[in-house]
């Protein structure tokens, strides 16, 4: 088994980072991405799936991830420091931070998840979790977790967009996702991903992360999208998800085999 690759040592690299939302939060779909070579595997815990102080539901994604050599992308329901620090005890290396509105709340998820930032001590520290080889202080490499590390932010409203160039300035921000659904919502415009102010808008954070060097996310269903998306300058993709791919997949089937029998 070779050694795990985490979204923080591919973003050092050239060309996408790929993965898919395990919306079942199972390991056993985390493994068969892993299997199939997806760089990473989403973990909604905003929306859905379990709370992140749920350690031993963590335990077993992470396991499952290091096992297939995938990287999870935990998304938490916010920035809150204890959060932060539970689910990387589990040994989570990549997390996702949802609307994101200023510098501040980003500094302070990222200073949480680091021992040492922006030049003075963080505020992560050790626990007696997996990521601390359940208590063994001498498996602690200081300087080893944080190049591991990385936070990211969702970028989904009307405010975050006008305090983009902060945002994008903070140290050590790892990424940055688009939210478009949420972003319609919160510019007047629900649900119209196409409308003109939501795609300037959209525009406006693309340019504001290319310009400060922040790797930008896309979220997309479709082959031809993600292909436009990084001719665009979009490095993580993902790409679906198990649910969706069912729905395709198996209402094909099902509807073609029906037909034939009309």
């Amino acid at each position: 088994m070779g050694k795990q690759r985490r979204v923080s040592h591919l973003l050092d690299e050239q060309g996408p980072i790929l993965g898919a939302r395990a919306a079942t939060t199972s390991p056993s779909v985390v493994e068969v991405y892993g299997e199939m070579g997806l760089d990473f595997a989403w973990i909604d815990l905003e929306h859905a799936g379990a709370s992140p102080f749920d350690s031993r539901v963590l335990d077993r994604l992470a396991r499952a991830a290091d096992a297939a050599e995938i990287d999870l992308v935990v998304r938490l329901p916010s920035g809150d420091p204890a959060a932060v620090r539970k689910v990387l005890d589990t040994g989570v290396k990549t997390l996702l931070i949802p609307r994101v509105e200023s510098a501040d709340e980003i500094r302070q998820a990222i200073e949480a998840a680091r021992f040492a930032y922006d030049g003075r001590p963080g505020s992560y520290g050790a626990g007696a979790g997996r990521d601390s080889g359940w208590g063994d202080a001498s498996s602690i490499d200081p300087s080893a977790h944080d190049e591991a590390v990385s936070v990211g932010c969702m970028i989904e409203t009307r405010t975050a967009v006008e305090n983009l160039d902060a945002i994008a300035a903070v140290p050590e921000l790892g990424f940055a996702f688009v939210g478009p659904a949420d972003l319609s919502v919160s510019i007047g415009r629900p649900f119209e991903k196409d409308h003109p102010d939501v795609r300037r808008a959209i525009a406006e954070i693309r340019e504001a992360c290319l310009d400060a060097g922040v790797p930008l996310g896309w979220v997309t269903d479709d082959a031809a999208d993600a292909e436009a998306a990084i001719d665009r300058g979009y490095r993580l993709l993902r790409l679906g998800d198990e649910v969706a791919s069912a729905r395709v997949v198996l209402g094909s089937r099902l509807d073609s085999l029906r037909a034939d029998s009309e």
